[in-house]
């Protein structure tokens, strides 16, 4: 087994140090300790963010003078979008929490949900290398560490069956894979100080947008604060 360079390894350290797959959101959902509208009500903040997902891979996709890079971003979108969209399998798991299409598509964000897409949005515009870290790396490589976490849960502890609960079936697989050519793609354009060290600041940033995301979920339908 080839060892991480030490690039590899502090893009890591970034994204550990910050992991929503400890948060304390997702400790709740482990336990068991959420209720199935608790869950709907995730379920129509996390449209808000991932039905925007290709768009801003597709605007990282236009500004990519790599072809290997375009490729993947390409298939990324693809898979996104085609067949049975990924979000689509998201409304399936809302409307099993009672939740109905309409309700998602049209809910008003949390602010700390405004955050986290303000800030992709304006992420897919940063010059490739920051783009691809940022979003790449810091968002879609954690996808399945949570979700490998809170998929056992919601059959075990909540009696969601397998069709419901397949959008994070799916994503544990695609976002495995999504997260490691990230962690490449990023290797491959980082090769000076300068490079290296902002692609570190926007994995951090990342992981702390998507922290501060799940920690607005945890204060608004768990601590029932108003935002």
């Amino acid at each position: 087994m080839v060892e991480p360079s030490p690039f590899r390894t502090e893009l890591e350290a970034a994204v550990n140090a910050r992991h929503s797959r400890l948060n304390p959101f997702t400790e709740k959902w482990v336990k068991g300790e959420l209720t199935r509208p608790q869950l709907g009500a995730w379920a129509a903040q996390h449209y808000q963010y991932v039905s925007k997902f290709p768009r801003w891979c597709a605007t990282v996709y236009g500004g990519c003078a790599d072809p290997d890079a375009r490729d993947f971003l390409l298939e990324n979108i693809i898979e996104e979008e085609s067949g049975t969209k990924h979000v689509d399998l998201l409304i399936r798991f809302a409307e099993a929490c009672g939740v109905s299409r309409t309700e998602v598509e049209t809910a008003r964000q949390l602010p700390t949900t405004r955050g986290l897409t303000a800030w992709c949005h304006e992420m897919s515009g940063a010059p490739f290398h920051v783009a691809a870290a940022g979003l790449l790396v810091g968002l879609e490589s954690q996808v399945p560490g949570i979700y490998r976490r809170n998929l056992p849960a919601l059959t075990t502890h909540y009696g969601f069956a397998g069709r419901e609960v397949e959008f994070f079936a799916v994503h544990i697989e695609a976002d495995e894979v999504h997260g490691e050519r990230g962690y490449a793609i990023v290797e491959h354009h980082c090769t000076t100080p300068e490079t290296k060290a902002d692609a570190i600041e926007a994995v951090r940033q990342a992981t702390e947008m998507r922290w501060q995301y799940m920690t607005g979920l945890y204060r608004a339908y768990v601590l029932k604060e108003t935002m």
